[in-house]
């Protein structure tokens, strides 16, 4: 069987489909994943193949024009601006970013390379003739490319964040380019999106209406050398606090409360992991007694020995603790991962603070009661157990073989 991946611009949207990858490879069938010019060493790095011909609107372009609109409509969540959507700069009001200019100047090439994007996708779809077609939920092209030569496709969700959530946090964007119509598809809906792998515990679910394919999660978050202190159990209890590398990226510095909630948890009876990039654990400076930073280090390998987490709601980090059975706080500061950090808490795994709600006395009374109460740990621990009932990434392998045949 041939499998063709489509993925976007950002690595952590395709990192759940890295395990599928295997399981396909070491079952004897072939994959190529297609990807912009700027994943092909990711990619490759993750032990599959690239096709480095995607383009398009960059991610983060598209995720600040997104809460652009937010703001515009009165959806978006903090008490500061969103970031320029084309510059990056603060903006001192919503009246910065000219729109009828943007349209005029920066739209159109933004449409020729979608257009171009969805284009090479068909072309290689064409020429190596996969059976299916497995995509991320940024990553139409996959889709196209799949319709137009009448193979299945299958988006794989990255957590619990669905398909069909309310229209101004939705994840899977829009065909800017026309290229359905242009392939005699019609305009683009939802209700063109026929099969959902789908990672998450039903407690978490999130909302789809295509058919869904359970699978169970596996971590993938990169390599990165093993310390030996793991290998002991901690003397006190661990509490991981991640941080992401894209939150000041698209949402501003506003967003950088890695320091407060560091202090404000290093009082706790805890060992705190700060896991972060260099550059973020260097705007700690020295840090303060119980506190270990640890630049890069995978969650998988960190997160098994911790008795919570601490983190801005993003789909790794949240499904990684999830899977490790740890209860976690996400601090959320987009419509997002609030979706996803509402889910977490009605299931009692985890609790959710807002950012604007998220002081650093109320961020230490959050992971207390994470460390204090056990239904938080019992709750986690059902959560685990159900992801390791899924069926496994080569039980999925069967299910897109017969996918295939039909």
């Amino acid at each position: 069987m041939r499998v063709m991946f489509t993925v976007s611009s950002w690595a952590t949207h395709y990192a759940s489909m890295v395990p599928l990858g295997w399981a396909l490879q070491s079952l004897g069938h072939e994959v190529r994943v297609l990807c912009p010019p700027t994943q092909a060493g990711p990619v490759a790095a993750a032990g599959l193949l690239p096709v480095p011909v995607l383009d398009g609107m960059d991610i983060v372009t598209a995720n600040r024009l997104q809460y652009y609109q937010e703001a515009v409509d009165g959806h978006w969540p903090n008490p500061w601006l969103p970031l320029h959507p084309i510059n990056g700069q603060r903006m001192a009001s919503l009246a910065d970013f000219d729109v009828a200019a943007y349209r005029r100047d920066v739209e159109p090439e933004f449409v020729t390379r979608e257009a171009r994007s969805y284009d090479a996708a068909v072309d290689i779809a064409r020429r190596w003739r996969p059976d299916v077609v497995v995509h991320d939920p940024t990553s139409l092209e996959g889709l196209l490319a799949a319709k137009v030569t009448g193979v299945p496709a299958v988006l794989s969700l990255w957590g619990p964040v669905g398909t069909h959530e309310p229209e101004h946090m939705r994840i899977v964007p829009p065909d800017r380019s026309d290229s359905f119509p242009r392939y005699g598809l019609g305009e683009f809906t939802l209700d063109q999106i026929d099969h959902v792998l789908d990672p998450c515990p039903a407690a978490v679910a999130p909302p789809v209406t295509a058919e869904r394919i359970p699978v169970r999660y596996v971590p993938y978050n990169g390599s990165g050398e093993v310390p030996a202190w793991l290998f002991d159990p901690p003397e006190r209890r661990r509490v991981c606090v991640v941080w992401s590398t894209a939150l000041s990226l698209m949402s501003g510095p506003d967003t950088f409360r890695l320091p407060e909630l560091v202090h404000a948890l290093a009082g706790l009876d805890a060992e705190i992991v700060v896991a972060a990039i260099g550059a973020d654990l260097a705007a700690l400076g020295t840090p303060p007694p119980g506190v270990r930073l640890v630049d890069r280090l995978p969650l998988r390998l960190l997160l098994p020995t911790c008795a919570a987490s601490v983190h801005p709601g993003g789909s790794g980090n949240t499904m990684t603790s999830m899977w490790a059975g740890v209860p976690q706080l996400a601090v959320t500061f987009i419509s997002e991962t609030t979706a996803a950090a509402r889910r977490l808490a009605a299931s009692g795994a985890g609790r959710h603070l807002p950012a604007p709600a998220a002081a650093p006395e109320i961020v230490r009374a959050e992971v207390a009661a994470l460390l204090d109460d056990p239904v938080h740990r019992e709750r986690a621990g059902h959560l685990r157990d159900e992801i390791t009932l899924r069926p496994t990434t080569a039980d999925v392998v069967d299910v897109l073989d017969k996918l295939a045949q039909t």
